[in-house]
Order: C-alpha cells, then structure tokens, then sequence
C-alpha cells in the first residue's frame, strides 16, 4: 500500500505547458505516474506529447476520471488556480510554486478543508511512492519500494533520506513544504502512515519555525504505535533570520531546534544529530 498517492493515481498537471511544468510532466509519466492530461485556459483543446490539454479543471476531471492535481502555477495565481480544483472536486492537489502569498495560502488551506480536498505544499517537492506514482519534482531514481514512511518540510533532505536508506525502500516519501501555512502537516502524514499496514516505520524531518514538530512529538506519543526516527535541521541558524524556508525562522526561544529536539525525546522518538545519524537510527530500528 501507499498514502494519499499509488498506481491507481489520475493525475493532471496545472502549467503542463510552460517549461518546468512540462519537464517535471515528463520526468512524472518516467516514473509511471498516471498522467491524464493538462489545464491550460489559454491552450485549450492541444495535446503535449500526446496528453490533452483542458480549459478548465472540471473539464479534465470530466473527461479523465482524475484525482489528482500537480500544480506549476506563478505564485500571484496560485490562490484561483487551487479553488478552481477544490470547487471541482479534486481528491488530492499538490503546489509545487514557492513565493505564495501567506493570505493566499490561508483561504485556499481553508476552503479545501471545508471542501474535503487534500493539498500538500505550497513550496514542496511533492509526493511519491516509489514504483507506484509520483506527483511533483521528487527524482525517482534514488530509492526503491519499501517498508518506511518518510514525512519531510525539506526537500533536499527528503532526498537524502530516500538515498541513504534506499536498500530498505519507502511506503510513501511526502515534502510538506516549509512555508508558514501548509496543507497537510506532519501529524496528517504521521497519523496516514501509522493506519497504512505496509509502512512499518517512520522516518519525521522537521527544521526551525513554528511548533509543528512538538505538536507532532504529543501526536506520535499518544497516538503512534510504530518505531519513529527524526531529524530537525539549523541547530546553528541565527534568530531573527530566515533560512531557506519562509517559515525557518526562530524568534526568541520559540521555533529553535533543541526545542523541537528536546519535545521529540521526551515523545521517545529517537533523534539523529545528523542526517546521515537519523538514517543509522532508521536502521536500527528496522533490525
């Protein structure tokens, strides 16, 4: 099994024709990815190496059967672009686009809750269940089918992790995003991964900013039966700075990462100082 994506997966791709909408398309339908087509008002009616391209996504949706939605949209028509797909009843959409107005991202989070429609990101690499599907940006190459379930804010860790336990393989890999308002969060994912009988071990990443590493450190204690491992990145970031993600930022005592390592402990989740020590722990665990 997988979470929120596998072989039975629909997808269609808002920005299928512009340049890394196309590109991230192709490195998808490589994967296996069940592309179905692409929405493009403006291009309505073409196809792009053979997949026909939609006015509208209730069109698509229509004549496709999707379920689900990679978005590469420019940031100021995010906001539209996500109600178009919750208003038409996607299952799943993933936004990719990084720079999406905080106000933007809170109403559409908002209405697809309401609407019963899944979004992972803005700002993330994406979903993948290796040998299944992939929906986003994640390269699908680095790892194979396998028995972990991984949840990440960061892509480029997502990647590493999926690289250095690759003989063990993955469930599901899920990039949140790091922004300071995401669609699915460390608990959806964690609580997705405890209820899937295939995933027998989590693997949690998390950085500076916010607490949404210490809500889940409560989560997983109360909640999660399954071995849990964790990494939180910038044990060495300035306060007052952001890193990276527009939500990697500490202010004052809050957001830091001991903190965020000091509430996974006492969770009993094993945390790693390193990435590469997360996934030592990882296999420990798995022995």
């Amino acid at each position: 099994m997988a979470i929120f994506l596998d072989e039975h997966s629909k997808v269609i791709v808002a920005g299928m024709t512009g340049s890394e909408g196309l590109k991230h398309t192709r490195r998808m339908l490589a994967a296996g990815t069940r592309i179905v087509g692409g929405v493009n008002p403006r291009k309505a009616g073409s196809t792009v190496d053979g997949l026909p391209v939609f006015g509208t996504v209730a069109d698509a949706m229509a004549a496709t059967g999707a379920d689900v939605s990679v978005l590469f949209v420019p940031p100021p028509f995010v906001k539209d672009a996500v109600l178009e797909h919750v208003d038409a009843g996607i299952g799943l959409a993933v936004v990719i686009t990084e720079g999406v107005p905080v106000h933007d991202a809170a109403y559409f989070w908002a209405h697809a809750r309401a609407s019963g429609t899944r979004v992972i990101g803005p700002n993330c690499p994406g979903v993948i269940s290796p040998g299944k599907s992939n929906a986003g940006i994640i390269p699908d190459g680095i790892t194979k089918t396998g028995r972990i379930g991984l949840v990440s804010k960061s892509g480029t860790l997502t990647y590493q992790l999926m690289h250095e336990l690759r003989d063990f393989g993955f469930s599901t890999c899920v990039g949140i995003g790091g922004d300071p308002i995401i669609g699915t969060t460390h608990i959806d994912a964690v609580a997705a991964f405890e209820a899937d009988p295939e995933t027998d071990l989590i693997v949690l990443i998390g950085e500076i900013g916010g607490d949404a590493e210490e809500r889940a450190a409560g989560y997983i204690q109360q909640h999660v039966t399954k071995p849990v491992v964790a990494y939180v990145a910038g044990f060495t970031a300035p306060e007052g700075k952001t890193m990276g993600h527009a939500g990697a930022i500490v202010s004052g005592s809050a957001g830091t990462a001991q903190a965020k390592q000091k509430a996974l402990q006492a969770a009993g989740i094993a945390v790693g100082d390193t990435p590469s020590e997360t996934a030592a722990l990882a296999r420990e665990a798995l022995a």
